[in-house]
């Protein structure tokens, strides 16, 4: 909510998920988590831990990740995640 108040483009993948929706908005979200949607994203946020998504394959593509849920702990590049 607080980041789309200033303007950020905001999208989010959930293999369980397929839509969000809140008092004020509606979202869809993306049907697959691919190469060219992490690269393009300024930062990845992880809000959950699915045992079905590659986080390696998130960490190794993404700018910046922000892990708040410990997936990374063996992470890639410590430059590039953030672990809450």
């Amino acid at each position: 909510e607080e980041l789309k108040k200033v303007g950020a483009d905001i999208k989010y993948y959930d293999p369980y998920i397929s839509q969000f929706k809140d008092e004020e908005f509606t979202m869809e979200g993306e049907k697959e988590l691919t190469k060219s949607l992490i690269e393009s994203s300024d930062i990845v946020i992880i809000t959950t831990a699915h045992t079905n998504i590659d986080y390696e394959f998130v960490c190794n593509n993404a700018r910046i990740v922000f892990d708040t849920k410990n997936v990374t702990k063996c992470a890639y590049d410590k430059n590039r995640v953030y672990v809450l």
